[in-house]
């Protein structure tokens, strides 16, 4: 089994309103030396395959397909 993280975060330039929001909120709350906040997702994915050329292939294919807007956002993928 191979399992992989998959972190998707905006491309820099792509307005983030939810990390300006969570930006926000942490200055409300005390924390005055945030200066800029960028929000993304992770995904865990395990593959029932071992081979690893293949796992990285599938789940750049997965990324392209549905995990990422690829027009906005970047993705990265580490196989663990």
């Amino acid at each position: 089994m191979i399992k992989a993280r998959v972190t998707v975060t905006l491309k820099n330039g792509v307005l983030d309103p939810q990390g300006k929001a969570i930006e926000g909120a942490l200055d409300s709350l005390g924390f005055e030396d945030v200066g800029q906040v960028r929000q993304g997702k992770v995904f865990d994915i395990e593959l029932s395959s071992t081979n690893t050329a293949k796992a990285q292939e599938q789940i750049s294919a997965m990324c392209e397909k549905l995990l990422a807007n690829t027009v906005i956002e970047d993705y990265s993928v580490e196989l663990v």
